[in-house]
Formats: structure tokens, C-alpha cells, sequence
């Protein structure tokens, strides 16, 4: 097995750009349901004008500047790509943090901390609290996809980023990381309990409690408990339709999605709007329209739909299991529109700080950089 780590640019061939542009031009667009809203799915209306957009206003070779102002690589790790950025910080002390981010997202997630994780001098912050960043794509997303073999559970996933940075030589490290990315950086701990000094989440690590609550269990929950529970039931009532075809028919979607650049935009977007803070506000009047475009164009210049939902929700079958501590310190900042509850997340996890916060959505980053990047600064802080 080959541990070579290859230096990687992104370089999209015109030709693709120029297909996508063809395909939305000559979309074929279903008619609009009664009332247009966004109870049915994402509104023909609002969708067009995105598209409009998509095609006449956004600059994907900017986008790719962007992103290739950063260094990237890729390695291959259990007969799979994965591909990363690995940004070091100019200040010599800096702590390495391996960030993993969640579905459907992508590294673009955290285009808006990498600068002030890594070099906090330059952003008004203390040059103590400096990170040399890691960020991979999940496998089967993104330039890490597709994927070839089953099992890509969060475990294996941990296991995956733990060799990563070793090959990478860091033995001391902290992780951070959302959605999957929460799932994920707790089994980096536990697969490397000795490197891994600290383990920060946005929405809390899993587990969320899924199991059914005794009377006694209802009444000895806060306030903000029993919200937590009832928005938790209301998704595995209302919103689990996309985890049940995703886990059980990745095949099935990924020709839609692949095929369609609408259907790609529309499925994350239904997402975006669903699990970002305020609930009730159209998704790019909260995230600038121009990183959603971009987070959706490594998903569609990849035809990764269908792997991500492989990777991504093939493992719905391990919600509620139990699993071991590895005594790591563990955080979790918990914004308005995300589930985590402490006490749950103590059976497994070591919980040393735990921040709940009145704003903000599922997609931290994206959403309360700020907010984000400074619990992450404090709560290392005494780590290091």
C-alpha cells in the first residue's frame, strides 16, 4: 500500500462548465405545487431564480481560486483517495486540529475559519490559540469519491483520519467537527485515545436520543431538554424520508442527482433551509448564495450524490448503539436549530464543556464563524 501524499490542484475542464451551463439552460421544470411553499419541498419560484443566478452570476473559476489558495493533497488509505487541505500556521507552536465536516456539506464549510484558526495574529486574536488546520473530504464525497468498497462507518472513518495524520506526523492533535464530522471525531479519539488530546463538536457528538422516553425521563428534563427532544421527534416524523432513501437506495437517487444539476441544487437545498436558524428564512439570506452554489458544485463536478449517501447514511443502523469512551476531553457547542442534549451525550463521551447557544443553525461554520471558531480557541486552550 502506497502512503505517498501527492500535492493536488483543482482544475475543472471548461468543458464541464460548459455542460452544466447547457444543462441549465434547457432544464425542464416541473409545474409548481398549490401554494409554492416550502412545506412540499423546495419552491419552483424561489428555486428558478437560484438557478437564474447559478447561470448568469456565479464564478466557479473564482470559487476554485478560492479554494486553491489553499494547499491540498491527496493520499490513498484502505484503497481509497482521500483528498485534504493541510494548512500550517506561520506560528511555530500552533496546535494541529483535523476538522471534518458533515452531509451536504464539504470542506468549503470552513473557507470562513481557516484564516483565523490558523494565523489569529492577523485577526486580531492571540497567537497562542494558532492551529495548522487538516481538512479532508468524507470518502465518497467530493474530490475523495467515489468510493469502491463497502464499510465506510464512522468508525473506519476515524480510524482513516488517525492514519492520515500520521502519515502527516503529527502526534499530538486535537479534532473538531459537525453532523458526520461530529460523529466522526470522537472515533478518531477513540482509535488514537494517546494522540488525540481534545474532541470538539457543533451539535454536540452523537448519540441523540432516538429511544423512546419514560414519563419519569419527560419529567426530569429542562426547558430546553424538552424542546431538544420534541424537534428531534418531529424530524424522525417529518424529515426522515431522505435519510430512508439515502441508506437504503443511494443508487437509486445518485442517477437523479448525477444527472441533473437542479435535482443536486434542489435536494441540498431543501436541507440548507431545513436546518438553518431562523427555520423560516430562505437559505441564502442567512449563507451567502455564492458558498451554496460552490458547496453543491463539489458534489455535482464529482457525481459524488451517490456515494455521499452511501457513506453518509448507510449507517442510520448505528444510531442509538453504545460505544466505548476513550476518556479524551470532549466539547460541544449546541446553536438554536441543532439537538444535542449533555446528559445523553455523557454515557459515551467524556464531556468537559458544554455551550448552548440562542442563534445560529446546523451549519456552524458557515452560519456563527465567529461563535465557532472562538469556543474552539477556548476550549483548547487548556489543552494544549
Amino acid at each position: 500500500m502506497s502512503t505517498e501524499i501527492t500535492p493536488f490542484r483543482i482544475e475543472i475542464p471548461q468543458q464541464q462548465l460548459d455542460d452544466l451551463r447547457n444543462r441549465l439552460d434547457n432544464a425542464r421544470w416541473p409545474a409548481p405545487l398549490p401554494g409554492d411553499g416550502w412545506d412540499t419541498g423546495v419552491p419552483t419560484t424561489w428555486l428558478r431564480e437560484l438557478v437564474d443566478y447559478w447561470r448568469t452570476g456565479y464564478d466557479w473559476r473564482a470559487a476554485e481560486a478560492q479554494l486553491n489558495a489553499y494547499p491540498q493533497f491527496t493520499t490513498e488509505i484502505d484503497g481509497q483517495r482521500i483528498h485534504f487541505l493541510h494548512v500550517r500556521s506561520p506560528e511555530s507552536n500552533a496546535l494541529p486540529l483535523l476538522m471534518t465536516h458533515g452531509w451536504p456539506g464539504s470542506v468549503v464549510e470552513f473557507l470562513d475559519v481557516i484564516e483565523p484558526l490558523t494565523d489569529p495574529r492577523a485577526h486580531g486574536g492571540d497567537p497562542r490559540d494558532a492551529f495548522h488546520l487538516v481538512i479532508p473530504s468524507l470518502p465518497g464525497f467530493g474530490f475523495s469519491g467515489p468510493v469502491s468498497e463497502v464499510g465506510w462507518t464512522s468508525a473506519k472513518i476515524g480510524d482513516t483520519w488517525a492514519e492520515l495524520m500520521r502519515r502527516l506526523g503529527y502526534e499530538r492533535y486535537g479534532t473538531q467537527g459537525g453532523d458526520i464530522g461530529a460523529a466522526v471525531s470522537p472515533e478518531v479519539a477513540r482509535s488514537a485515545p494517546k494522540n488525540v488530546i481534545g474532541v470538539h463538536t457543533n451539535g454536540g457528538p452523537d448519540p441523540i436520543a432516538t429511544h423512546q422516553l419514560s414519563q419519569d425521563e419527560l419529567a426530569s428534563l429542562t426547558d430546553l431538554e424538552r424542546d431538544r427532544i420534541d424537534r428531534i421527534q418531529a424530524f424522525l416524523r417529518e424529515e426522515i424520508g431522505y435519510i430512508a432513501i439515502q441508506s437504503t437506495r443511494p443508487q437509486t437517487v445518485a442517477y437523479g442527482l448525477v444527472d441533473s444539476p437542479i435535482g443536486q441544487l434542489s435536494w441540498i437545498m431543501d436541507k440548507f433551509r431545513e436546518w438553518t436558524y431562523p427555520r423560516n428564512m430562505d437559505p441564502d439570506k442567512i449563507i451567502d448564495r455564492d458558498r451554496l452554489l460552490t458547496n453543491v458544485m463539489l458534489y455535482w463536478l464529482n457525481g459524488t450524490a451517490g456515494s455521499a449517501a452511501f457513506v453518509g447514511y448507510a449507517q442510520r443502523a448505528g444510531w442509538g448503539t453504545s460505544k466505548s469512551n476513550s476518556g479524551v476531553p470532549t466539547a460541544a457547542i449546541v446553536f438554536a436549530q441543532d439537538v444535542g442534549i449533555r446528559r445523553y451525550c455523557e454515557t459515551q463521551h467524556t464531556m468537559t464543556r458544554w455551550v448552548d447557544v440562542d442563534r445560529g443553525g446546523h451549519f456552524a461554520a458557515l452560519e456563527e464563524p465567529v461563535l465557532l471558531l472562538n469556543d474552539i480557541r477556548e476550549f483548547f486552550r487548556d489543552l494544549r
